[in-house]
């Protein structure tokens, strides 16, 4: 049974394409346009980092008026939205998405700006774990499909919880939970989900009618979202962890989710292709002077090292590349929070396959939970020519996993994950079935330092300090990215972030004459 998200049969794309369509024509910046006049005359703001904040906070200051210039340091746009094609640049090429890859409908700002940039007709439903019953699940006894996977855990709680004894509903519950939670959460967090999950929610629930939650054939799974949605209660018996991770838990479960056909790169893209003057590519900036009445930015380009006085600076760079700069006219309690914010790595290793092998086994899309190292393994849409092959994404990991994969070259990473994959998929070793491989380990990419900030185990007043702490201004510099959002980890974060800085700088202008970047 569904409750909820847009059909998965393609006859009914158009549907809820246009759906979503007509509930997003708000612009996200109209309050700041109404409320405020324009700049003082000449007035130039210098954006650092030309990812999807940095890109939304140089349009908007645009629209406003504003002469933006943006500063990146790699040589490309996009930061944490990165779509790799696979066989060149044509057109129909397989992408592998190694950073953002999906998000929730709900996420207005994101939906605003894919409206925006003309992108609307190119969402599709994206399927995530849970979201195909033939996918796998990995065991101590090897995998199951994951429509018989619950009522297998079912039977390893009813022991591990004696002498307590729960309902099969209650039972199946906590096994769907804890199969997300094995899937996708890091190591350290796993074990003490776990202990929250038997020790402090399963007698609320076992106190809920369930029946009306039972979904698929025999009734072999539980509607995880229709239960929190419908009994909010059950938040206040989660622990810290548990309850911080159950939005994460729900989120990437969702049937609600999209993604941008021919990858999510386009709406970067054509974001930078908005702005009016071009991204100044391979300008790293590694030193930050705040002063009274400007920020001396100190500009690694090719070949020399630039200083330059800038009257407004955003900075979007992720907090552990702020770590490594060189930072002076900040107080104490700002760098505290830089040096203070919580990071996790992620590491994606996909493979380009010469088919979709996985199809024959009546796998359609979603992800299979592969287990060991490896951890989620994704079956993304072809959206392409199929003569050209398929993407597999191999491996999705986040914590110490994806700092494993991380430390090998990537030669030793794709061999690795071949190795333990094909237990699952023997087709990987297929003569010429992998045709090539890619990985991104973002924490130690040099421009993500990780891969995204996370809040887990605070308390929602925690949140909002924390918060509230990073984005506030020092002075002529202001701050976005997802970290200064109150969603971390998403675009919509990093969009959110990248609007409330504009209004800061629009508030905080004096409009008194100053000098223009140089």
């Amino acid at each position: 049974m569904r409750t909820n998200g847009p059909p998965r049969s393609a006859g009914t794309n158009q549907q809820w394409r246009g759906r979503y369509r007509f509930t997003v024509h708000n612009h996200a910046t109209a309050a700041v346009h109404e409320r405020h006049g324009p700049p003082r005359p000449g007035a130039t703001v210098a954006v650092v980092g030309a990812g999807v904040a940095g890109l939304v906070a140089a349009y908007e200051l645009e629209q406003l008026g504003y002469n933006v210039v943006v500063l990146e340091g790699s040589r490309r746009c996009g930061g944490r939205i990165f779509s790799y094609r696979f066989a060149g640049p044509h057109a129909d090429s397989p992408i592998a998405e190694l950073g953002a890859m999906r998000f929730p409908a709900r996420h207005i700002h994101t939906m605003g700006y894919v409206a925006r940039l003309g992108l609307s007709d190119e969402l599709r439903p994206f399927k995530s774990l849970l979201a195909d019953d033939n996918a796998l699940h990995g065991t101590t006894g090897g995998y199951l499909r994951l429509r018989e996977a619950p009522r297998a855990l079912m039977a390893e709680l009813r022991d591990a919880l004696l002498p307590r004894d729960y309902r099969d509903a209650t039972l199946l519950f906590a096994a769907q939970l804890s199969l997300i939670v094995d899937a996708i959460a890091p190591p350290t967090q796993r074990e003490g989900l776990r202990h929250d999950l038997h020790n402090r929610l399963l007698d609320h629930v076992e106190s809920i009618d369930l029946r009306a939650y039972l979904t698929g054939h025999g009734e072999t799974g539980i509607d995880l979202h229709g239960v929190f949605g419908r009994h909010p209660e059950l938040r206040s018996a989660c622990g810290g962890d548990l309850n911080t991770f159950l939005d994460d838990i729900l989120t990437e479960t969702s049937a609600e989710l999209l993604r941008i056909r021919g990858g999510m790169a386009r709406l970067t893209d054509r974001l930078a292709r908005r702005l009016r003057r071009p991204i100044l590519y391979a300008r790293e900036v590694i030193g930050m002077n705040v002063q009274p009445d400007g920020v001396v930015l100190t500009i690694r380009a090719p070949g020399r090292t630039l200083t330059r006085h800038c009257q407004t600076v955003v900075c979007t760079a992720p907090l552990p590349v702020l770590r490594r700069m060189r930072l002076s006219g900040f107080p104490a309690d700002k760098l505290d929070i830089i040096h203070g914010v919580k990071y996790v790595p992620a590491t994606k290793i996909a493979f380009h396959c010469r088919e979709a092998f996985w199809e024959r086994e009546g796998i359609t899309g979603g992800a299979s939970f592969s287990g060991g190292r490896v951890r989620q393994t994704y079956y993304p849409a072809i959206d392409g020519d199929r003569a050209l092959g398929a993407v597999l994404l191999a491996s999705y990991t986040i914590g110490d996993e994806a700092e494993e994969w991380g430390a090998m070259s990537p030669h030793d990473r794709h061999a690795a994950v071949v190795g333990e994959l094909s237990r699952m998929h023997p087709q990987l070793r297929d003569p010429g079935m992998v045709l090539n491989a890619v990985s991104l380990a973002w924490g130690r990419n040099k421009w993500s330092g990780s891969g995204c900030s996370v809040r887990w185990g605070k308390t929602l007043a925690e949140q909002e300090e924390e918060r509230l702490a990073v984005a506030r201004p020092v002075g002529p510099l202001f701050f976005a990215g997802e970290h200064c959002s109150s969603a971390p980890a998403w675009i919509d974060g990093a969009i959110q972030s990248a609007i409330e800085a504009v209004g800061q700088i629009v508030r905080w202008d004096s409009r008194a004459p100053a000098p223009a970047y140089s």
